[in-house]
């Protein structure tokens, strides 16, 4: 009978012993998850804004070549009078002004990324690139000036237009409308 006693608790203790693994089991189951999502959290706090500054390094640069495509689009134009062009432009973060009045094209941008030195004029071709810190932000502002050379319409008229953000695709129409008393070329702009 002792015999019997003895081996009747120690199937009690295997049984109660293998409750308490499964509960292990789950608790540290459970503890190595959250510790692995709170160290996917702070390498995202930390990773995020690094890969945001690229984004808009590269949506920068990207704009900066496409100001030039529209200065090199205008300026073939320049022979005659009657040349037209298309140019497809996409705006995925920034505005483009067509300031007409000042004969200027603006790309602003704002962003966590510091392109130039803030507060000092660079001069990239006929580029002028300003960046303003503002805050933890910085607003960087491209502007082509043909006021020398060019009178800009925005169509038919010198009025101020904004291309804003899309998810679309801009088409710019320029067309050389020949020139004004002052001896400049008209290049009127449409969005089509």
């Amino acid at each position: 009978m002792f015999f019997g006693q003895n081996c009747k608790k120690s199937s009690k203790n295997k049984h109660f012993s293998q409750k308490k693994r499964r509960g292990q089991v789950w608790i540290e189951t459970v503890m190595y998850t959250l510790i692995a999502l709170v160290m996917i959290g702070l390498v995202l706090s930390f990773a995020r804004p690094k890969i945001q500054e690229l984004q808009d390094r590269t949506i920068i640069e990207q704009s900066i070549t496409l100001m030039k495509e529209i200065e090199l689009t205008i300026t073939d134009m320049c022979e005659c009078q009657g040349n037209q062009r298309i140019l497809e432009l996409n705006i995925k973060k920034g505005e483009l002004t067509i300031d007409s009045p000042n004969d200027k094209l603006i790309f602003e941008i704002e962003s966590t990324y510091t392109y130039s030195e803030p507060d000092v004029e660079i001069v990239d071709g006929n580029l002028l690139i300003y960046t303003n810190k503002i805050g933890d932000i910085n607003m960087i502002n491209i502007t082509r000036d043909f006021s020398s050379s060019y009178d800009l319409t925005y169509d038919g008229s010198d009025e101020a237009e904004i291309l804003t953000t899309s998810s679309g695709t801009y088409r710019l129409f320029f067309s050389n409308e020949g020139e004004n008393e002052n001896n400049k070329i008209i290049i009127n702009i449409n969005t089509l």
